[in-house]
Protein backbone atom coordinates (compact mmCIF):
# COMPACT_ATOMS: atom_id res chain seq x y z
CA UNK A 1 0.00 0.00 0.00
CA UNK A 2 1.46 3.43 -1.13
CA UNK A 3 1.90 5.62 1.80
CA UNK A 4 0.43 9.82 1.67
CA UNK A 5 3.46 10.77 0.76
CA UNK A 6 4.18 8.62 -2.52
CA UNK A 7 0.67 9.21 -3.62
CA UNK A 8 1.30 13.12 -3.26
CA UNK A 9 5.04 13.02 -5.52
CA UNK A 10 3.64 10.43 -8.23
CA UNK A 11 0.86 13.27 -8.47
CA UNK A 12 3.09 15.70 -8.32
CA UNK A 13 5.70 14.46 -10.77
CA UNK A 14 2.90 13.62 -13.18
CA UNK A 15 3.50 17.12 -14.77
CA UNK A 16 7.15 15.83 -16.10
CA UNK A 17 5.06 13.02 -18.12
CA UNK A 18 2.30 15.12 -20.06
CA UNK A 19 -0.42 13.35 -17.99
CA UNK A 20 -2.67 14.99 -15.32
CA UNK A 21 -5.38 13.48 -12.95
CA UNK A 22 -9.14 14.59 -13.31
CA UNK A 23 -11.62 15.00 -10.78
CA UNK A 24 -15.12 13.49 -12.16
CA UNK A 25 -18.28 14.69 -10.91
CA UNK A 26 -21.75 15.12 -12.06
CA UNK A 27 -24.23 17.54 -12.26
CA UNK A 28 -27.65 16.65 -12.99
CA UNK A 29 -29.68 16.42 -16.30
CA UNK A 30 -32.42 16.97 -18.04
CA UNK A 31 -36.35 17.95 -16.83
CA UNK A 32 -37.02 14.18 -16.30
CA UNK A 33 -33.52 13.55 -14.63
CA UNK A 34 -31.86 12.09 -17.76
CA UNK A 35 -28.98 12.16 -19.64
CA UNK A 36 -26.44 13.09 -16.43
CA UNK A 37 -23.30 13.71 -18.21
CA UNK A 38 -19.63 13.81 -16.86
CA UNK A 39 -18.01 16.82 -16.09
CA UNK A 40 -14.19 17.30 -14.93
CA UNK A 41 -11.97 19.58 -13.25
CA UNK A 42 -7.82 19.04 -12.98
CA UNK A 43 -6.82 17.92 -9.54
CA UNK A 44 -4.89 20.63 -8.88
CA UNK A 45 -7.16 22.93 -8.86
CA UNK A 46 -9.96 21.44 -5.99
CA UNK A 47 -8.51 22.39 -2.91
CA UNK A 48 -10.88 20.26 -0.96
CA UNK A 49 -14.26 18.61 -1.17
CA UNK A 50 -16.64 18.69 1.39
CA UNK A 51 -20.09 17.52 2.25
CA UNK A 52 -22.80 20.84 0.97
CA UNK A 53 -22.46 23.18 4.69
CA UNK A 54 -25.17 26.01 5.62
CA UNK A 55 -24.86 28.58 2.89
CA UNK A 56 -25.86 32.33 3.75
CA UNK A 57 -28.03 33.97 0.94
CA UNK A 58 -26.64 37.61 -0.18
CA UNK A 59 -28.78 40.45 -1.55
CA UNK A 60 -28.39 41.28 -4.63
CA UNK A 61 -26.14 38.28 -5.98
CA UNK A 62 -25.93 37.87 -9.19
CA UNK A 63 -27.90 34.96 -10.75
CA UNK A 64 -26.05 31.12 -10.48
CA UNK A 65 -24.23 32.41 -7.14
CA UNK A 66 -26.12 30.51 -4.14
CA UNK A 67 -24.57 32.92 -1.50
CA UNK A 68 -21.23 32.32 0.59
CA UNK A 69 -20.00 29.61 3.36
CA UNK A 70 -17.66 30.69 6.42
CA UNK A 71 -15.44 27.48 6.01
CA UNK A 72 -12.75 27.79 8.73
CA UNK A 73 -12.71 31.56 8.95
CA UNK A 74 -13.01 31.94 5.17
CA UNK A 75 -15.82 33.53 3.64
CA UNK A 76 -16.15 31.93 0.02
CA UNK A 77 -18.33 32.16 -2.98
CA UNK A 78 -20.51 29.28 -3.78
CA UNK A 79 -22.01 29.26 -7.43
CA UNK A 80 -24.64 26.75 -8.56
CA UNK A 81 -22.57 24.90 -11.36
CA UNK A 82 -25.91 22.76 -12.69
CA UNK A 83 -27.50 25.95 -13.10
CA UNK A 84 -24.60 27.58 -15.21
CA UNK A 85 -24.47 23.83 -17.26
CA UNK A 86 -28.26 24.61 -17.64
CA UNK A 87 -29.19 21.25 -16.19
CA UNK A 88 -31.00 19.99 -12.83
CA UNK A 89 -29.46 17.65 -10.22
CA UNK A 90 -31.64 14.72 -9.46
CA UNK A 91 -30.88 14.25 -5.84
CA UNK A 92 -29.68 17.62 -4.82
CA UNK A 93 -26.85 20.00 -4.85
CA UNK A 94 -24.52 17.45 -2.61
CA UNK A 95 -21.14 18.28 -2.32
CA UNK A 96 -18.77 21.53 -2.63
CA UNK A 97 -16.01 21.77 -4.30
CA UNK A 98 -13.44 24.12 -3.10
CA UNK A 99 -10.95 25.36 -6.02
CA UNK A 100 -8.19 27.36 -5.96
CA UNK A 101 -8.03 29.11 -9.74
CA UNK A 102 -6.19 32.48 -10.22
CA UNK A 103 -5.35 34.21 -7.18
CA UNK A 104 -8.52 33.55 -5.92
CA UNK A 105 -10.89 30.91 -4.10
CA UNK A 106 -14.13 29.78 -4.90
CA UNK A 107 -16.65 26.93 -4.38
CA UNK A 108 -18.54 25.20 -6.99
CA UNK A 109 -21.80 23.57 -5.79
CA UNK A 110 -21.99 19.82 -8.08
CA UNK A 111 -24.17 16.99 -7.53
CA UNK A 112 -22.32 14.00 -6.70
CA UNK A 113 -18.24 13.26 -7.28
CA UNK A 114 -17.66 10.00 -8.97
CA UNK A 115 -13.74 9.19 -9.16
CA UNK A 116 -10.69 10.80 -9.98
CA UNK A 117 -8.80 9.13 -13.13
CA UNK A 118 -5.67 9.64 -14.31
CA UNK A 119 -5.16 10.99 -18.13
CA UNK A 120 -2.27 11.31 -20.72
CA UNK A 121 -2.75 14.94 -22.19
CA UNK A 122 -3.30 13.21 -25.56
CA UNK A 123 -6.56 11.34 -24.41
CA UNK A 124 -7.87 15.61 -24.16
CA UNK A 125 -9.23 17.05 -27.26
CA UNK A 126 -10.08 20.67 -28.12
CA UNK A 127 -13.72 21.05 -27.54
CA UNK A 128 -14.03 24.53 -28.70
CA UNK A 129 -15.71 23.43 -32.42
CA UNK A 130 -18.12 21.83 -30.74
CA UNK A 131 -18.85 23.73 -27.40
CA UNK A 132 -20.85 26.59 -28.32
CA UNK A 133 -20.83 28.37 -25.11
CA UNK A 134 -17.32 27.91 -23.90
CA UNK A 135 -17.72 26.57 -20.62
CA UNK A 136 -16.39 23.55 -21.80
CA UNK A 137 -12.39 23.86 -23.01
CA UNK A 138 -11.63 19.57 -23.86
CA UNK A 139 -12.93 16.48 -23.75
CA UNK A 140 -11.60 13.99 -22.23
CA UNK A 141 -11.76 10.18 -23.56
CA UNK A 142 -11.60 7.91 -20.34
CA UNK A 143 -10.56 4.24 -21.50
CA UNK A 144 -12.79 1.53 -20.83
CA UNK A 145 -12.53 -0.13 -17.47
CA UNK A 146 -13.94 -1.87 -13.50
CA UNK A 147 -17.07 -2.47 -15.89
CA UNK A 148 -17.27 1.20 -17.69
CA UNK A 149 -17.73 1.55 -21.19
CA UNK A 150 -15.73 4.33 -23.13
CA UNK A 151 -17.10 7.47 -21.34
CA UNK A 152 -16.55 10.68 -22.38
CA UNK A 153 -15.51 13.79 -19.88
CA UNK A 154 -16.38 17.34 -20.66
CA UNK A 155 -13.33 19.36 -18.86
CA UNK A 156 -14.80 22.37 -17.96
CA UNK A 157 -13.55 25.77 -18.78
CA UNK A 158 -13.19 27.66 -15.25
CA UNK A 159 -11.63 30.84 -16.10
CA UNK A 160 -14.97 31.13 -18.60
CA UNK A 161 -17.31 30.51 -16.27
CA UNK A 162 -15.60 32.61 -13.54
CA UNK A 163 -15.41 36.03 -15.66
CA UNK A 164 -18.91 35.18 -16.86
CA UNK A 165 -20.11 34.89 -12.93
CA UNK A 166 -17.74 37.91 -11.87
CA UNK A 167 -17.29 39.99 -14.22
CA UNK A 168 -14.64 43.20 -13.50
CA UNK A 169 -16.66 46.29 -12.16
CA UNK A 170 -14.20 48.32 -13.77
CA UNK A 171 -12.10 46.76 -16.43
CA UNK A 172 -8.91 46.85 -16.34
CA UNK A 173 -7.11 49.45 -18.66
CA UNK A 174 -4.67 47.90 -20.36
CA UNK A 175 -2.60 50.44 -21.93
CA UNK A 176 -1.94 51.81 -18.95
CA UNK A 177 -1.45 49.07 -16.84
CA UNK A 178 1.31 47.76 -19.37
CA UNK A 179 2.85 51.18 -19.48
CA UNK A 180 5.02 51.87 -22.22
CA UNK A 181 5.26 50.14 -25.98
CA UNK A 182 7.90 47.33 -25.84
CA UNK A 183 9.72 46.75 -29.40
CA UNK A 184 11.08 42.92 -30.63
CA UNK A 185 13.80 42.28 -32.64
CA UNK A 186 12.71 43.30 -36.27
CA UNK A 187 10.01 40.59 -38.40
CA UNK A 188 10.09 38.39 -34.25
CA UNK A 189 6.81 37.62 -33.23
CA UNK A 190 5.93 36.45 -29.56
CA UNK A 191 4.55 32.94 -29.97
CA UNK A 192 1.18 32.25 -27.53
CA UNK A 193 -0.45 29.13 -26.67
CA UNK A 194 -3.68 29.04 -24.68
CA UNK A 195 -6.45 26.68 -24.66
CA UNK A 196 -9.37 29.06 -23.05
CA UNK A 197 -11.51 31.22 -24.95
CA UNK A 198 -11.38 34.10 -22.29
CA UNK A 199 -7.93 33.85 -21.41
CA UNK A 200 -6.86 34.16 -25.43
CA UNK A 201 -8.72 37.27 -25.77
CA UNK A 202 -7.01 38.34 -22.35
CA UNK A 203 -4.01 37.58 -23.39
CA UNK A 204 -4.45 39.47 -27.44
CA UNK A 205 -5.90 42.48 -25.27
CA UNK A 206 -2.28 42.43 -23.25
CA UNK A 207 -0.33 41.89 -26.19
CA UNK A 208 -1.77 44.50 -28.46
CA UNK A 209 -1.34 47.22 -25.31
CA UNK A 210 2.02 46.28 -25.29
CA UNK A 211 2.60 46.99 -28.70
CA UNK A 212 4.29 43.14 -29.30
CA UNK A 213 3.29 41.44 -32.73
CA UNK A 214 2.14 37.73 -32.10
CA UNK A 215 0.89 34.37 -32.91
CA UNK A 216 -1.84 32.60 -31.30
CA UNK A 217 -2.27 28.60 -30.47
CA UNK A 218 -5.39 26.81 -28.86
CA UNK A 219 -2.61 23.88 -27.18
CA UNK A 220 0.84 23.05 -26.63
CA UNK A 221 0.55 20.75 -30.01
CA UNK A 222 -0.59 23.40 -32.19
CA UNK A 223 2.45 25.66 -30.66
CA UNK A 224 4.83 23.15 -31.02
CA UNK A 225 3.81 22.84 -34.45
CA UNK A 226 3.71 26.16 -35.62
CA UNK A 227 7.16 26.56 -33.49
CA UNK A 228 9.07 24.07 -35.76
CA UNK A 229 7.05 25.45 -38.96
CA UNK A 230 8.55 28.73 -38.37
CA UNK A 231 11.57 27.19 -37.95
CA UNK A 232 11.68 25.50 -40.57
CA UNK A 233 10.54 28.63 -42.83
CA UNK A 234 14.22 30.70 -41.32
CA UNK A 235 16.05 27.85 -42.24
CA UNK A 236 14.74 28.25 -45.93
CA UNK A 237 15.78 32.20 -45.89
CA UNK A 238 19.11 31.19 -44.47
CA UNK A 239 17.80 32.44 -41.15
CA UNK A 240 17.74 30.71 -37.72
CA UNK A 241 14.25 30.45 -35.47
CA UNK A 242 15.73 33.35 -33.00
CA UNK A 243 14.95 35.78 -35.89
CA UNK A 244 11.42 35.18 -36.01
CA UNK A 245 10.24 34.31 -32.57
CA UNK A 246 11.37 36.38 -29.56
CA UNK A 247 10.04 34.57 -26.92
CA UNK A 248 6.95 31.73 -25.93
CA UNK A 249 4.29 32.24 -23.62
CA UNK A 250 2.37 29.22 -22.80
CA UNK A 251 -0.16 28.27 -20.79
CA UNK A 252 -0.21 25.10 -18.48
CA UNK A 253 -3.38 23.04 -18.82
CA UNK A 254 -3.91 22.18 -22.40
CA UNK A 255 -5.36 19.34 -24.53
CA UNK A 256 -2.71 17.25 -26.28
CA UNK A 257 0.41 18.43 -24.92
CA UNK A 258 0.78 20.61 -21.80
CA UNK A 259 2.75 23.81 -21.18
CA UNK A 260 5.23 21.52 -19.27
CA UNK A 261 5.81 19.40 -22.29
CA UNK A 262 6.41 21.93 -24.56
CA UNK A 263 8.67 23.83 -22.31
CA UNK A 264 11.03 20.72 -22.16
CA UNK A 265 10.89 20.07 -25.88
CA UNK A 266 11.54 23.63 -26.36
CA UNK A 267 14.30 23.69 -23.27
CA UNK A 268 15.90 20.21 -24.70
CA UNK A 269 16.13 21.14 -28.28
CA UNK A 270 19.35 22.11 -29.94
CA UNK A 271 17.32 23.91 -32.40
CA UNK A 272 15.42 25.79 -29.66
CA UNK A 273 17.10 25.86 -26.55
CA UNK A 274 17.83 29.22 -25.75
CA UNK A 275 14.40 30.44 -26.51
CA UNK A 276 13.19 32.04 -23.57
CA UNK A 277 9.98 30.92 -22.40
CA UNK A 278 7.21 32.37 -19.86
CA UNK A 279 4.75 30.25 -18.34
CA UNK A 280 1.31 31.94 -17.93
CA UNK A 281 -0.96 29.85 -15.62
CA UNK A 282 -3.83 30.11 -13.58
CA UNK A 283 -2.18 26.84 -11.48
CA UNK A 284 0.24 28.79 -8.65
CA UNK A 285 1.51 27.16 -5.62
CA UNK A 286 5.06 25.83 -4.49
CA UNK A 287 4.75 22.17 -6.49
CA UNK A 288 3.75 23.66 -9.69
CA UNK A 289 6.54 26.32 -9.62
CA UNK A 290 9.32 24.07 -8.71
CA UNK A 291 8.27 21.81 -11.59
CA UNK A 292 8.72 25.54 -13.79
CA UNK A 293 11.89 25.11 -12.99
CA UNK A 294 12.96 22.10 -13.66
CA UNK A 295 12.04 22.28 -16.97
CA UNK A 296 13.87 25.40 -17.28
CA UNK A 297 11.04 27.61 -17.90
CA UNK A 298 12.60 31.17 -17.77
CA UNK A 299 9.79 33.24 -15.65
CA UNK A 300 6.33 31.45 -14.04
CA UNK A 301 3.64 34.52 -13.90
CA UNK A 302 0.02 34.09 -12.52
CA UNK A 303 -2.73 34.91 -14.45
CA UNK A 304 -3.94 37.19 -14.93
CA UNK A 305 -2.77 40.56 -14.74
CA UNK A 306 -1.88 42.84 -17.49
CA UNK A 307 0.63 44.36 -15.32
CA UNK A 308 2.12 41.24 -13.95
CA UNK A 309 2.07 39.97 -17.72
CA UNK A 310 4.12 43.21 -18.94
CA UNK A 311 6.51 43.26 -16.03
CA UNK A 312 7.49 39.72 -16.94
CA UNK A 313 8.14 40.04 -20.80
CA UNK A 314 9.90 43.23 -20.56
CA UNK A 315 12.40 41.74 -18.59
CA UNK A 316 13.05 38.54 -20.14
CA UNK A 317 12.67 40.62 -23.67
CA UNK A 318 15.15 42.96 -21.80
CA UNK A 319 17.89 39.69 -21.17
Amino acid sequence: MKSVQQEVDERSNLTGTNKFELLLFRLGGDDKGEHSELFGINVFKIREIVAMPSITKVAGAPEHVLGVVNLRGQIIQVLDLPSIAGVKPVTGLNIMLVTEFARTTQAFAVESVEEIVRLDWSQVMSAERSAASGMVTSIARLEAQDGHPVRLAQVLDVETILRTMNPDDAPENMEHAVGAKMQLKPGTIILAADDSVVARALIEQGLDAMGLPFVMAKSGKEAWDQLNTIAGTAEAEGKSVYDKVALVLTDLEMPEMDGFTLTRNIKSSSRFGNLPVVIHSSLSGNTNEEHVRKVRADAYVAKFSAEDLSRTLRTILKQ
